[in-house]
């Protein structure tokens, strides 16, 4: 029988009836992360009226204080910033990069490229007002290596005087390559601090939050930033962002979010702050399907004859899962296909195009109650070679199931 005429709904039984073993797996390590966040509202002795909404200016706002102190449990930092008010992953990244870098610093990422939306914010493309290149902060990367992993001969070398901040990305981004683990994240920090202890070690944590059963500030890292939307919102947080690391630094973000001498001490908790708090404390669970949904994903299409990174059997690092598709055609026909699965906007029809912050045309699937939620579900991926589609998200199961197999019928068909 050809891929064309294969049976989607047989193989998704076999796909599912294969993947147990992953599985359980996956429910060990949730087991173990939701207990680490559980342990943290129970120290931090989170209450009900903890729960309420603040106005103006938010002062002796003991919701927000209490929500920072779990984040912070959570995460083993000495402190965090979460706010509402941080719009995206992007803006909590870029409250660590201004916060810390001066004129004269130098920031450099060791994994090539970052993820696409932070080229604009550095200063490498486009020309926003404000960039870290505009206000005189420099910029230098080191290509990874054949297979992605880290050069650490060129890292030693590209190490100077200059060097400030050193920032480390969690997830692939667009790259077909590997995601960094926190084994290989704490050794590489290891190399970094042993050549450079004073760099502040910065890491993209979008993505990665309870993959798993550790975090970056647990493998030397001095801060770390995320989404709301993403892993730690657990599917229920409708804005934010967080900042979590060593005092000083999240001090600095914070006087970056607000304003120097302001800092931390305002911003109201507003409407959702319950939400805030029920959302980290379900992660795990919503995470753990988000991973099990990206498994059943890796094993379908690798048995559809697509490339995938990561095999379903392979340890995974982040929520993403990456499909390799070959054309632009078979891009759209992915995200058509899940966007007719969305619960939200399931009419909608995916093209191809410009996106604020990349630098390529994107298409997006993203049928979700929260706008640009990934945790819920969404894929995207630019209009460039390997051409391929990254899967993320996924609160059930199930529903990623239902969404991978109409996904599928529209890929075979432009095959």
């Amino acid at each position: 029988m050809s891929v064309r005429n294969i049976d989607l709904e047989m193989l998704s039984v076999e796909v599912e009836r294969e993947v147990q073993p992953v599985y359980r797996f996956i429910e060990e390590r949730a087991l173990k992360n939701h207990a680490r966040v559980l342990q943290a509202f129970h120290r931090v002795r989170v209450s009900d009226f903890h729960l309420k909404e603040t106005t103006g200016y938010g002062y002796g706002d003991r919701g927000r204080e209490a929500l920072e102190n779990v984040y912070a449990d959570v995460f083993r930092a000495e402190a965090a910033l979460v706010r509402g008010q941080i719009v995206s992953g992007t803006h909590a990244i870029a409250l660590c990069l201004f916060g810390v870098l001066r004129p004269g610093d130098e920031l450099l990422s060791v994994q090539g490229e970052p993820y696409d939306t932070l080229g604009e914010v550095i200063g490498i493309r486009g020309r926003a007002y404000g960039s870290l290149k505009e206000l005189g902060v420099t910029y230098k990367q080191v290509e990874p290596l054949i297979g992605g992993g880290i050069d650490y001969g060129a890292v030693g070398q590209a190490l100077g005087d200059r060097t400030r901040m050193v920032m480390l990305q969690r997830s692939r981004g667009y790259n077909w390559g590997p995601s960094l683990g926190i084994a290989e994240m704490r050794e590489i920090i290891r190399y970094i601090k042993k050549r450079k202890p004073d760099a502040v070690i910065f890491v993209d944590n979008c993505y990665g939050e309870f993959v798993e059963e550790e975090e970056p500030i647990e493998a030397g890292a001095d801060l770390a930033a995320g989404s709301l939307i993403k892993n730690p919102g657990g599917g229920l947080a409708p804005t934010g962002g967080y900042v979590v690391g060593k005092a000083d630094y999240v001090e600095m973000a914070a006087h970056r979010w607000s304003a120097p001498g302001i800092g931390a001490e305002v911003g109201p908790s507003a409407g959702y702050q319950r939400l805030l708090f029920q959302g980290l404390f379900l992660a795990p669970h919503a995470v753990a399907e988000a991973l099990k949904g990206a498994v059943f994903a890796a094993r379908l299409f690798e048995r559809l004859g697509f490339d995938v990174l990561p095999r379903y059997d392979e340890p995974r690092k982040d929520i993403v899962q990456a499909i390799r598709l070959g054309t632009p055609e078979r891009m759209i026909a992915f995200c058509r296909g899940l966007q007719k699965a969305s619960p939200v906007d399931s009419h909608v029809r995916p093209e191809a195009n410009a996106m604020p912050g990349y630098g390529d045309p994107v298409v997006m699937a993203a049928g979700t109650f929260v706008q640009g939620a990934s945790l819920e579900l969404s894929a995207d991926g630019p209009i460039r070679p390997p051409y391929a589609v990254y899967l993320q998200g996924g609160l059930s199961k199930e529903y990623v199931r239902l969404a991978l197999l109409s996904a599928a019928r529209e890929v075979l068909k432009v095959l």
